[in-house]
C-alpha cells in the first residue's frame, strides 16, 4: 500500500492530466444532449473546459483530473489520487513522465560566512524595516544566514525539514535576487511561524515579504514561494489537511495573474492582496516593524 508524500506525489503527476470527459463517462455522467460540455453528474450539472471544470449548482470548480474526482466522490487528496491510479491507464501524453525533461541539479548551498553577518542583519533591520526580535531567531536556527558575498540567503524546506533550496538576496546597492543552483521551489519554501498555532497561511513571493507578512498578520503561517508559483506540490498537500490558503502574490499584473491561476488550480485559496505592492512596502508604510 503506498503511504508516503513522495510516493503520493509521483503517482498524482501521472494521473493529474487525464482527461476530464474520461472520467465523467467511468462514473455514470451524462453528456448533455445540446452541449457537449455540460454533463449532468451525482453532484448537479458541471462544465468542463479542457481541463477545468465548474458546477455551476454549487458555485465550486477546479481543474485537471484529482480535483474533478474529489469533488465527484468527496474525496481527499490521497484517496482520489489512488482511485485515479487503479481505474484509469495511464497514456504517455497524460503522464508527461519526469524522465522525459532534463533531471534537475544537485543543490549547491552558498557556505556561511559569519564574518558577512552583521552585512545582512543591518540591509534586513535599515532597508527592509524588519526587527532584530524576528531576525535573530530565524538565524540561530539557520534558516537565514550570509554567505562569502554578502548575500542573505533564506532557506527553503521541505517534508521533515529537508533542505530543497534557497532564496539569494543582495545586500548591496543594487537590488540583486535570486536562487541557489539545484533550488527546487516547488517542494519547499522559506516559512515563518506566527506567536500561536494557526490552520491559515498567507503565501508570499519572497522570503523577505514572508517575513514582513508575519508582522502584520502575526495570527498566520507565512511562506514563500520564492516568485509568483501559482501551483508548488506542496500546496494541494497543505489543503487536504485543512488549512486555509491565502494568495498574497504582489499587488501588480504578475501577482494578480498568478494569484487567478493559482484560485483556477485550487478553489479554496483566497487572494490576499496587499494595500501597496508587495508586504515589504506595506510593512515600511505602516511602521508595524517594532
Amino acid at each position: 500500500m503506498t503511504n508516503s508524500y513522495d510516493e503520493i506525489r509521483e503517482i498524482a503527476n501521472q494521473v493529474r492530466n487525464i482527461e476530464l470527459h474520461r472520467i465523467l463517462l467511468h462514473v455514470g455522467a451524462r453528456q448533455d444532449r445540446l452541449d457537449k460540455n455540460k454533463w449532468h453528474t451525482q453532484q448537479g450539472s458541471l462544465s468542463i473546459t479542457q481541463h477545468k471544470f465548474m458546477n455551476w449548482e454549487q458555485h465550486v470548480g477546479g481543474g485537471g483530473a484529482i480535483d474533478l474526482i474529489m469533488h465527484l466522490h468527496q474525496y481527499e487528496f490521497k484517496t482520489a489520487v489512488l482511485y485515479l491510479s487503479r481505474h484509469f491507464r495511464i497514456t504517455p501524453v497524460e503522464s508527461k513522465p519526469e524522465s522525459h525533461h532534463h533531471q534537475p541539479d544537485c543543490l549547491q548551498l552558498p557556505a556561511r560566512n559569519k564574518k558577512n553577518l552583521p552585512r545582512i542583519i543591518n540591509y534586513l533591520t535599515s532597508l527592509r524595516c524588519l526587527p532584530l526580535s524576528l531576525i535573530n531567531p530565524l538565524v540561530e536556527k539557520g534558516k537565514i544566514y550570509a554567505d562569502r558575498r554578502g548575500n542573505a540567503v533564506f532557506l527553503l524546506l521541505g517534508k521533515e525539514k529537508t533542505i530543497v533550496g534557497a532564496e539569494l538576496r543582495g545586500t548591496g546597492t543594487s537590488c540583486w535576487k535570486g536562487m541557489a543552483k539545484g533550488s527546487d521551489k516547488k517542494l519547499g519554501g522559506f516559512y515563518v511561524k506566527g506567536g500561536i498555532r494557526s490552520k491559515k497561511i498567507i503565501l508570499c513571493e519572497s522570503a523577505i515579504d514572508s517575513m514582513s507578512c508575519i508582522l502584520l498578520n502575526s495570527c498566520y503561517m507565512t511562506i514563500s514561494t520564492s516568485g509568483a508559483t501559482p501551483n508548488p506540490l506542496w500546496l494541494s498537500h497543505l489543503i487536504e489537511k485543512g488549512y486555509d490558503i491565502y494568495c498574497g502574490f504582489d499587488a501588480d499584473e504578475t501577482g494578480d495573474r498568478l494569484a487567478e491561476k493559482m484560485i483556477s488550480i485550487h478553489p479554496t485559496v483566497t487572494r490576499l492582496r496587499p494595500e501597496l505592492h508587495d508586504w515589504n512596502d506595506l510593512l515600511i508604510s505602516s511602521g508595524s516593524n517594532k
